[in-house]
């Protein structure tokens, strides 16, 4: 995608027209590009150009799209960080792709210096409001560039973005996105899926360094107005939905969970909402009914893809929902689901989900060795459990590593966890593995609360087991006031072990 001629395209049709709303303002598309336009001009002259790597470290505001899209329009390379990280941990991110700009705002305890004599390739810090000594102030420098920007030749092969993505190793592993990946999620669901209409209205609770908060950000050069939350907050969300007559969003299962949990839920009239995706959700019945009480006219579904495969790849047709299943892929991304040894299974068997095809990462950034042991001949091993049904309808099982092995038995913790949602005490809930002398592994759940509820263990036990064969029941429970997690609001499960 050459996000130059995208913005330029949708300013000559919508010029006057809202692009994006953020704390109650909205920014016309004339103002987008703009200040897109001017941002570019000031990163050019302090050395951006195409190949160069430009930081961008701050929550969900104007600044972070006109950053992403000055950076597409120079042709240069943007690494979203995740605002939720200290700023020591950023400098491993920044030293892998020797980063020479950042764009952050000034936070408590900003110390530029530090930054710079941690991160030895960073030639300039770009704040985004007023002034700090070593600094480049965008908002005192801005104005005095043009509002005009030349279109540039844009290479789709060339690298557009790096996504440093949540690991367990410690090491950093930044996904590779070409100038055509931006294109992937816009054809999945504008495309050929048609979930938004002209006009649409899409809110965005996921940070922008995430997958989901630059397909937020994409949408608006496809005639959807795009509301920002700063940070996800789920009466705000809520709020929004009704507020701005939003027709359709992306979520996560904590988001989507935390928004439902609200005591003021059901009180709220959300009409214009076509459909909720919550991608990766164990949802149970409950949940679907809760949903469909406030919003009958709406589809809740779930998607798929991964941030190595510029998601959504795999959504339902709006027409044909089916409970439990994430949909069928798009034509351009070839599904597999393999045994061990990496041959297809038959359709309804278990197995790990391989995926090939133009939306899939070309790899890790500088790590051959991690891209080769994820892609083999084109085909991405994504560590992910799944199955086919008859129609070509694709279900997630879990995660391989994440498989809790019970006496030589499988047992998946989607299923253990899904069935634990359906609690009415149940906020939250995370279930792992953990070694066990006798049966080799045995099955803990990690549970929060509803607010003021009280649960006994054996109350979780016993629910479990009217529901599950007995070697899926929890062996232990354990009760939290919280769960560890992303930047974009999934369960860190590794650091529950």
């Amino acid at each position: 995608m050459n996000v130059g001629i995208k913005l330029r395209e949708i300013v000559e049709k919508k010029r006057d027209e809202v692009a994006f709303i953020f704390k109650e303002v909205g920014y016309t598309y004339k103002k987008l590009e703009e200040e897109t336009n001017r941002l570019a001009n000031l990163l050019k002259d302090l050395g951006v150009e195409k190949g160069k790597k430009v930081g961008i470290y701050m929550l969900n505001n104007p600044e972070y799209i006109y950053s992403y899209f000055a950076i597409f329009k120079i042709g240069a390379i943007a690494v979203p960080i995740d605002h939720r990280l200290k700023i020591e941990e950023i400098f491993p991110l920044l030293n892998h792709c020797n980063a020479e700009f950042l764009i952050t705002t000034v936070s408590k305890n900003f110390n530029p210096d530090m930054i710079k004599q941690n991160v030895p390739s960073l030639r300039e810090i770009i704040i985004t409001k007023g002034s700090f000594q070593n600094c480049i102030s965008m908002e005192e420098k801005i104005n005095s560039y043009t509002s005009e920007f030349p279109i540039s030749e844009i290479n789709e092969s060339d690298i557009s973005a790096i996504f440093y993505t949540s690991g367990t190793t410690g090491i950093p592993k930044g996904v590779i996105w070409t100038y055509r990946h931006l294109d992937s999620p816009i054809e999945t669901i504008v495309n050929y899926y048609h979930y938004f209409r002209e006009n649409d209205v899409c809110v965005c609770p996921i940070p922008f360094s995430h997958n989901g908060g630059i397909v937020g950000i994409l949408l608006i050069l496809f005639n959807v107005k795009l509301v920002i939350m700063e940070y996800y907050h789920p009466l705000e969300l809520l709020q929004n939905l009704q507020k701005y007559n939003v027709t359709g969003l992306f979520l996560v299962p904590t988001m989507f969970i935390g928004m439902l949990n609200l005591d003021v839920f059901e009180k709220y009239q959300l009409p214009y909402l076509r459909w909720a995706a919550v991608f990766g959700a164990p949802y149970s019945p409950d949940v679907i009914k809760k949903f469909n009480k406030v919003c009958p006219q709406a589809k809740l579904l779930s998607g798929y893809g991964l941030t190595e495969t510029a998601a959504p790849n795999v959504l339902p047709p709006l027409e044909n929902v089916k409970f439990g299943s994430v949909g069928k892929p798009v034509p351009w991304i070839e599904i597999k689901i393999v045994d061990e040894d990496g041959v297809e299974v038959p359709k309804g068997e278990v197995g790990e989900i391989i995926m090939k095809g133009w939306p899939v990462t070309p790899g890790y950034y500088n790590q051959p060795d991690l891209t080769s042991e994820v892609i083999k001949n084109g085909w991405l091993y994504t560590g992910d459990l799944g199955k086919f049904d008859e129609e070509g309808y694709l279900y997630i099982v879990g995660r391989k590593k994440d498989v809790i092995i019970v006496g030589g038995l499988n047992v998946y913790p989607t299923e253990v966890e899904g069935v634990i949602y359906k609690h009415p005490k149940v906020k939250e809930v995370a279930v792992i593995g953990i070694p066990d002398q006798l049966r080799g592994e045995t099955i803990k759940a990690i549970i929060v609360p509803k607010e003021g509820e009280n649960i006994a263990e054996q109350e979780i036990k016993n629910f479990c087991r009217e529901h599950l064969a007995s070697y899926k029941v929890p062996t232990i429970i354990e009760f939290r006031n919280d769960l560890p997690k992303t930047g974009s609001g999934k369960i860190r499960k590794e650091l529950l072990k």
